[in-house]
């Protein structure tokens, strides 16, 4: 469903995707490689990536939250 989005999206609507994984890792979800390229490739068509470094906000309160 996620490539249907991608497909009704590209070049007609803006999009924005959040993720943890890495494009090289998007083959596990998608199972595909092919329909993993196709989706990458809609993706990064005309895009602006921005790209976060650093430790996980989420990780570092649920291992505050433990103790």
């Amino acid at each position: 469903m996620l490539f249907q989005v991608i497909s009704l999206c590209y070049e007609q609507k803006s999009i924005i995707v959040t993720t943890n994984l890495q494009f090289g890792q998007w083959n596990h979800v998608f199972g595909d490689p092919i329909l993993t390229e196709a989706v990458v490739d809609r993706l990064i068509h005309h895009s602006r990536l921005i790209l976060f470094k650093g430790e996980s906000h989420r990780l570092r309160e649920s291992v505050s939250n433990r103790y």
